[in-house]
């Protein structure tokens, strides 16, 4: 995976690798956010970072309370057109459909099995759990998170066709790059498997697999973070528990929604909460790692 930060040694030689290495530096000491567009969400990210790292502000916060969450779905990646962990889980049953003749007249399975995920949805939760289940079905922990590895490194998305692990928002990496040099500690929260998770978050995100919080209601994540967090970052189809759990403390907050064509009154609640709100089309120049 290329990024636009990211050089071939073999063409600068000692003396030019070093040189590179320090223009690399003041790039990102001049500019921690070069995928984002000179808009307001940028300059306020930047600007909050700057007043709760400067030692001596009255705003300072210890590299201790540097705390920040990340919801994943739409946030961090993509998630459409279908969920990411439920496409692994959709493959997961047409690859193991040969050793089971008995899914052709059970449902969820009879649907996926014939291509019709709409159907085989309909009972909601329960079909969904059924699904994600069998995707587990039979394996350690470890051959769990090799075939989870395989498949996300390796399967195409069908709208974009790049891995699902190139489908990851460029500008979002930039963030949790800055806010970690920063002396931030940056979790993970999402209603995503935290085992699905844990295969290919540290490699992808550099977020630590103790950092990464799954499977769980969103009012229920605070119980497995050491404090409140002073920033969080979600998007208009989460849940706000991150944001409103963040905003609701005193002190300075970041709190940001990720949005692109957003309803009218979710940006309009969003802004009365003070919230930053983040339109992909006007504030990212890009998408996706190159």
């Amino acid at each position: 995976m290329k990024t636009d930060l990211q050089f071939n040694p073999a063409d600068a030689g000692v003396g030019g690798l070093m040189v590179t290495g320090l223009m690399l530096r003041a790039t990102m000491e001049s500019d921690p956010l070069p995928s984002w567009n000179s808009t307001a969400a940028k300059k306020r990210i930047i600007n909050f970072v700057e007043r709760v790292t400067r030692k001596g502000s009255t705003e300072f916060v210890p590299p201790p309370q540097r705390i920040a969450t990340f919801d994943n779905n739409g946030t961090l990646w993509a998630e459409q057109p279908t969920l990411f962990q439920l496409a692994f889980s959709i493959d997961r049953v047409k690859a193991l459909a040969p050793r089971h003749p008995e899914w052709t007249a059970q449902q969820p399975f009879s649907s996926l099995i014939k291509g019709d995920v709409a159907s085989a949805l309909e009972s909601g939760d329960d079909a969904l759990s059924e699904i994600t289940s069998v995707a587990h079905c039979g394996l350690t922990h470890l051959q769990f998170q090799t075939v989870v590895q395989e498949w996300a490194s390796s399967t195409l998305h069908p709208r974009f066709n790049r891995p699902y692990t190139e489908c990851i928002y460029q500008p979002m990496l930039e963030v949790l790059s800055y806010l970690r040099t920063r002396g931030f500690k940056t979790y993970l929260i999402s209603g995503t498997g935290v085992d699905f998770m844990r295969a290919w978050v540290p490699d992808v995100y550099g977020i630590l697999p103790e950092e990464v919080i799954g499977g769980i209601l969103p009012k229920e994540n605070q119980r497995f973070i050491e404090g409140r967090p002073i920033a969080a970052f979600a998007n208009f189809r989460a849940d706000g528990q991150g944001p409103d759990w963040t905003a609701s403390d005193s002190g300075l907050q970041l709190a940001l929604l990720i949005g692109n064509n957003s309803s009218e009154s979710g940006l309009r609640d969003a802004q009365e909460k003070g919230w930053t709100t983040i339109d992909m089309e006007t504030d990212w120049k890009t998408i996706f790692p190159k």
